[in-house]
């Protein structure tokens, strides 16, 4: 293992910043078969996701999975990929850049934030040294994840403590492990929701969430509590009947029991059941990807009208919307409380800093 020197751009008399990183799942670089293998390989090859062992799951994987996934994916890919590339990439480039000028704006100190994804482009480790260079000497990590799964937050922790291994000045380190009950999200999810609902509300109203394998829940994973926890104060915001929404989960991936009941599973009952119209929303995905513009607005469509529904509305993620933004920044600046860049009596006086450039030649430093 190679220790990288600090960061080149370093000089005794720059003033101290914080940064925060903005992680997210990940996106392949194209809607192609091998972009698709290149990504898979890597986000199913992480033992967080996959719990088997190592011998048992690599010739599954690359014997099995990533000769037929690759080009199924690819397909889902290429119905919701923009001109501007992947949709969770852009908009969480458009929520990176929204967080950062809110916090130029209100910021006493410099703070600089930085997007990266666990798997595929920008990683995490591309975020972190774009961070090095600009001299972040405190780092807190935001990853976009609500609810605490080890799939997930535990498995950008990994990825960030691999990085940090190889820096020779570590940043103090802050980590947001979940904000399912933050009541800035309630309340953003919740108006939400409620201005999609204005005109002709569905019948139901259902919050889906990504799916773990069930093993996950007895294993002591807090996901499955934490999503009903959000499900239930958001349905409590909107003052709704127990009657009028559920929660389910999605994405079910292999044949082991996944977290029930299944959103499509549900959806076809409801449908059957005479339920006409319905709503679906996500909150779970603070940006829609894959997951919400493919498998919940076109696959699971599909199932409710074809099974007898009538009208059938996804509400889209909270994406790079204001309220969105607002929450995502208090967050930060909660978490950051005490930080020198955050205190209102932050003091950058640049001669001060020159003082200790030049005390700091004096014993024999270049920069």
């Amino acid at each position: 293992m190679t220790i990288a020197a600090t960061s080149s751009s370093f000089s005794h008399d720059q003033p101290a910043c914080t940064g925060v990183l903005l992680a997210n799942l990940g996106t392949p670089d194209a809607p192609t078969p091998a972009a698709l293998r290149r990504y898979l390989a890597e986000f199913l090859w992480d033992p967080r996701v996959v719990e088997l062992p190592r011998w048992l799951w690599w010739p599954i994987l690359h014997g099995i999975v990533l000769r037929l996934r690759p080009a199924r994916s690819a397909r889902k890919y290429r119905l919701i990929w923009t001109p501007d590339g992947s949709p969770l990439l852009a908009i969480g480039r458009r929520q990176a850049a929204a967080v950062a000028a809110k916090l130029a704006e209100d910021s006493p100190g410099p703070v600089r934030v930085a997007l990266g994804m666990r798997y595929g482009n920008p990683s995490i480790a591309a975020a972190l040294a774009e961070l090095r260079q600009a001299g972040v000497q405190r780092l807190l990590v935001l990853p976009l994840y609500p609810q605490y799964s080890a799939t997930t937050v535990a498995s950008t922790f990994d990825a960030i403590a691999a990085e940090l291994r190889t820096w020779r000045w570590l940043p103090e380190l802050r980590l947001v492990t979940h904000y399912h009950d933050d009541p800035g999200y309630i309340d953003a999810l919740a108006a939400s929701i409620r201005a999609a609902r204005a005109e002709q509300p569905g019948e139901r109203l259902l919050l889906s969430f990504h799916g773990l394998p069930k093993r996950n829940l007895l294993a002591g994973d807090p996901y499955y509590c934490q999503c009903h926890k959000t499900a239930r104060l958001v349905a409590e915001r909107l003052g709704l009947p127990a009657n009028d929404w559920a929660i389910a989960f999605q994405s079910r991936f292999g044949r082991a029991t996944w977290l029930q009941p299944y959103t499509s599973a549900l959806l076809a009952d409801w449908a059957k059941a005479g339920v006409k119209r319905v709503d679906i929303a996500c909150p779970g995905f603070p940006a829609d990807c894959l997951e919400t513009l493919e498998e919940i607005a076109m696959e699971n469509r599909h199932v409710f009208l074809a099974n007898g529904g009538e009208q059938y509305r996804y509400i889209p993620a909270l994406n790079d919307t204001p309220a969105h933004i607002a929450m995502l920044v208090d967050l930060i600046r909660r978490h950051a409380a005490g930080w020198p860049e955050f205190d209102p009596g932050y003091d950058a006086d640049a001669a001060e800093r020159i003082a200790s450039r030049e005390r700091a030649r004096a014993l024999g430093a270049t920069t």
